[in-house]
């Protein structure tokens, strides 16, 4: 279940294929994005435990988001019901790849602050041996330059491991392992395809922010059905 490798242009129509599935149900597509906007919100603001529980759970939304999103495809009613849909189906192995992604999460951020530590301590040393001030000025940027690189490196194959896992396991009633590993080579596979959905993504996102954010209504939808349409694409070869 690696997935098929796709054609450079695919990654447009993973956008494009994605806007007529936004526009059979948009206010509820719009409703569902909001709702789960003010619930994170909400859930954010609960020390520590909020952000946790938010990491731990996103892909059971995510889960029902793309439950929703074939619902539509298949001329289906979307609904409310959808947003808590992955809770209640395969909820243990979607939780577990919520784990995962934190698992992930962590060791980025842990081997990046490692680095950029070690590089600080090393300016100080420097500083207070006798180094100059621009010589210790560019050895703390070079520090966070590399652990920022690093830190980007090591995320990079954790959202390639979970960008379709929610779909492959709602769908499929696939482990949250062999979801990521399906989700990891499906992606590894259209790294030429990924690179122009984000370029265009990138754009979108701008466009979308320039009116008060306002743009996101829109956009925050057609991202997660552009999600389905990959792993449509990808994984079903329709």
């Amino acid at each position: 279940m690696g997935g098929r490798a796709t054609p450079a242009r695919n990654g447009l129509e993973w956008w494009t294929k994605a806007w007529p599935l936004f526009t059979r149900q948009i206010g509820m597509w719009i409703g569902l994005i909001v709702v789960t906007f003010i619930v994170f919100a909400v859930v954010s603001l609960i020390p520590v435990i909020g952000q946790l529980a938010i990491t731990l759970f996103w892909p059971a939304v995510a889960g029902g988001l793309m439950l929703g999103a074939r619902e539509v495809d298949r001329d289906g009613v979307l609904g409310f019901g959808h947003l808590t849909a992955g809770f209640s189906k395969d909820a243990g192995q979607l939780i577990l790849l919520g784990v995962a992604y934190l698992v992930g999460m962590v060791v980025a951020a842990g081997i990046a602050m490692l680095i950029a530590g070690v590089g600080m301590g090393t300016m100080l040393m420097g500083a207070s041996g006798g180094g100059t001030p621009a010589a210790m000025g560019a050895v703390g940027a070079a520090s966070v330059l590399l652990a920022v690189l690093i830190a980007v490196a090591l995320l990079v194959p954790v959202y390639m491991a979970t960008w379709f896992a929610p779909a492959l396991i709602v769908f499929h009633g696939t482990g949250a392992v062999d979801a990521m590993k399906a989700s990891f080579f499906g992606c590894l596979k259209n790294i030429v395809p990924f690179l122009v959905y984000g370029l265009v993504g990138l754009l979108l996102a701008i466009v979308a922010s320039i009116p008060f954010g306002l743009g996101w209504l829109v956009l925050g939808p057609v991202l997660v059905i552009s999600v389905y349409v990959g792993y449509r694409d990808i994984y079903l070869a329709r």
